[in-house]
């Protein structure tokens, strides 16, 4: 009786990481699922572009309407570039909700405990996080501002005045509003990971973007003038009329300004997700 012989098939070993070793593209693949499987991302990002390219077209569907009956002042200073961008505005408010909810929601499902088990460099967790929500925010604001962009325009028939992306500033406006609407989002993440709760999150980042101006205005004129190139929804302005206003910052000054808000934000945030138990 023989034995047939049989030779060993080669295997490649893979490269195994020691245990409780893990890379920060682990933890992005990680957060990246977990954004892309929970059905209240698509349900926002959605309503986002709906609202965005929704309201838009409103919009300048209405100017051109009345257009032969506007006052010749009101048509001499018209801006067609940011009469279809300033109804993403509107749109800042589902995509930052989406932020906060980024953080927040795995406190209240009970699910950060889980993660940061798995996972104990925290500060790793919140970069991830932030690296693949603001990829995903980066890539849906600027499609929705160009669309947003593209759609206003095309309602905006002759004899009404509209722009191209070859008018000055235009482009510097559609890809400044997508921009702006990005780091709003991460500024709502780090609130999110500030106050670990949703409603709180929203509260406040709804209370920064809508209730803070209106406060503002309040104060004597000499403060409100010195409060005014501060607030976020001014540095969005700017950024879509493509203009210095008295008591504002230029845009590229005022978006600095918004973006350290975010990295403010988001590294008390990460301050505090180091100090606490969960």
């Amino acid at each position: 009786m023989t034995i047939a012989a049989t030779s060993p098939v080669a295997t490649v070993p893979r490269r195994q990481l020691p245990p409780g070793r893990y890379r920060l593209t682990d933890l992005m693949r990680s957060e990246w699922t977990k954004l892309r499987t929970v059905r209240s991302t698509m349900w926002t990002l959605g309503i986002m572009v709906v609202v965005g390219i929704g309201v838009s077209a409103l919009a300048t569907a209405e100017t051109r309407a009345h257009w032969s009956t506007m006052p010749p002042p009101t048509r001499l200073g018209f801006n067609p570039v940011s009469t279809s961008l300033t109804p993403l505005f509107f749109a800042q408010l589902a995509i930052g909700v989406l932020g906060v909810l980024v953080m927040s929601a795995e406190y209240g499902t009970g699910t950060a405990r889980a993660t940061f088990a798995a996972a104990p460099r925290r500060v790793q967790v919140l970069l991830a996080k932030t690296a693949v929500f603001g990829v995903v925010a980066l890539v849906v604001s600027e499609v929705t501002a160009f669309l947003s962009f593209f759609v206003g325009q095309a309602m905006l028939t002759a004899p009404a005045r509209h722009a191209t992306l070859a008018t000055p500033g235009a482009l510097r406006a559609v890809v400044g509003m997508g921009l702006y609407l990005c780091v709003i989002s991460l500024l709502a993440l780090g609130l999110g990971t500030i106050l670990r709760h949703t409603a709180a999150g929203i509260s406040v980042f709804v209370g920064v973007l809508l209730v803070l101006p209106l406060i503002a205005r309040a104060l004597p004129n000499s403060i409100y003038n010195s409060v005014l190139r501060f607030l976020p929804a001014q540095i969005g302005i700017v950024i879509i009329t493509n203009s210095s206003r008295a008591h504002s910052f230029s845009v590229w000054v005022g978006f600095s300004v918004l973006c350290c808000y975010a990295v403010a934000a988001l590294v008390i945030g990460g301050a505090l997700l180091v100090s606490r138990d969960v």
